[in-house]
């Protein structure tokens, strides 16, 4: 079943569903003050009857005004004590036959339903206590009048609800197309995108705001937010197969230096072994770098803890003297400094700063250490070669290099700093670059606590 249908039908039932507890509670309240209004006429007739036989004492001249008062289809009586019967006029002796006397000492009214040869028919009673505590007066009459209005309320609220449940149906019909007219557009661009192959967005030609609108415009940003990773992504298998070029040509060349000359010229087969291998780290590297960069586009990689990072810095600074024997001085204010952080993650972008420092300055390097009220922040600075100032706002994107010869030859592949950005991004942080050429530069890491 579509899902215009589905609106139109339970729309139309919910309609119908409204419309009947609505007439039901018309008709309840209808009867109820149709009834009432009965009541208190009869019982203002009462009083009437009660002034009129007032001191009047033979049969004859009761029952005369009784008469009197006397209405169509309906008795009076006098009821004694044991629901004896003292006097009665009536002009329906059905009606009188089948409703028994009785007598009580209260104010009342109540309703009886009777059978008779047209159906059934609802009989007012009123009782009302005379003066002499022995004797009630009781009034019986057919309610003919409200059986004739309960017939024609009930044909008038049947003729409603048809009519309701045609222009329900028929407004169902418009306001399920209203509505799925945007979401069938959606499913239109859909089925273009599944046949194409292509993302496209989709017009937005209705301009409330509404959830309509609002879900339009998330597919569309969706589809941008698509469109934009697959511009990046052939940017990437670009960019890495123009990196990937250059050490698979060296390779290549020196793979057919071999294949020319053999391995008997001792020099050149060294040479050749040398480079292929130098090339092939270099390809791994590369490799393992580009995973690194895809796992973090996944944004679900960080195991977070509590890390030190002043522990973690003098771990880190610890391992590179070693291995660079380079001077590397740490400064901090506090000890510890705590940051909820992926603590691999953070060391990496640690090393990515410190490596590039060491690659491009010859002096001694500086780690500070600071911290904030809502802040922790970590400070890297050299006095080497430094950035043009044209160039810093370029530095974190993939493959870029200030200085490709320079590069090359310290092995740089120009995705360090996009990932150590892409690291911080992930842990809501930032990361600053300021530099001066040829008078060293500052990096920056500021994590939010």
């Amino acid at each position: 079943m579509k899902i215009t249908t589905k609106i139109n039908l339970l729309t139309t039932a919910w309609m119908l569903c409204i419309l009947i507890i609505i007439n039901f509670v018309v008709y309840f309240l209808f009867m109820q003050t149709t009834v009432n209004m009965e009541e208190d006429m009869q019982y203002q007739k009462a009083g009437d009857i009660l002034k009129d036989i007032d001191g009047k004492q033979t049969s004859n001249e009761i029952e005369e005004t009784f008469r009197d008062h006397l209405t169509e289809h309906s008795y009076i009586r006098i009821m004694g004590p044991n629901d004896k019967m003292m006097y009665q006029v009536t002009n329906d002796k059905v009606l009188a036959h089948k409703i028994k006397g009785n007598f009580t000492i209260k104010k009342q009214a109540k309703t009886h339903i009777i059978s008779t040869e047209h159906g059934e028919e609802q009989i007012l009673i009123v009782h009302v206590p005379m003066k002499n505590d022995n004797q009630s007066l009781e009034i019986g009459e057919r309610l003919v009048g409200l059986e004739a209005r309960k017939e024609t309320l009930r044909a008038i609220m049947i003729m409603c609800i048809i009519l309701a449940a045609v222009l329900s149906l028929l407004g169902g019909r418009w306001l399920a197309s209203t509505i799925m007219r945007p979401i069938s557009n959606m499913i239109k661009t859909m089925e273009e995108i599944e046949t194409s192959g292509v993302p496209k967005t989709i017009p937005i030609e209705n301009k409330a705001k509404d959830e309509l609108q609002t879900m339009a415009q998330t597919f569309n940003r969706m589809i941008n937010r698509i469109l934009e990773n697959l511009t990046k992504q052939s940017q990437f298998v670009s960019d890495a197969s123009h990196e990937l070029k250059t050490p698979l040509t060296v390779i290549k060349s020196y793979a057919n230096l071999l294949r020319r000359h053999g391995i008997e010229n001792k020099e050149i087969a060294e040479e050749a072994i040398q480079a292929i291998h130098s090339e092939a780290t270099r390809i791994q590297k590369m490799t393992e770098t580009f995973l690194d960069i895809a796992n973090l586009e996944k944004e679900n990689v960080l195991e977070m803890i509590q890390v030190n990072l002043v522990t973690l810095c003098q771990n880190i600074l610890k391992q590179l003297k070693d291995v660079y024997k380079r001077e590397i001085t740490l400064q901090y204010d506090h000890d510890p400094i705590i940051i909820s952080a992926d603590e691999l993650k953070i060391k990496q972008v640690i090393i990515i700063l410190l490596d590039n420092a060491i690659k491009y300055s010859n002096g001694k390097i500086q780690v500070l250490i600071e911290q904030t009220d809502h802040h922790a922040i970590i400070k890297l600075k050299d006095k080497g070669i430094g950035i043009p100032e044209d160039e810093i706002d370029q530095i974190f994107e993939r493959f870029y290099r200030v200085d490709k010869s320079r590069s090359r030859e310290t092995g740089g592949s120009g995705l360090g700093l996009h990932i150590a950005k892409s690291i911080m991004k992930l842990h809501k942080g930032e990361i600053k670059i300021s530099s001066k050429e040829g008078a060293g530069t500052e990096a920056v890491l500021i994590f939010h606590r």
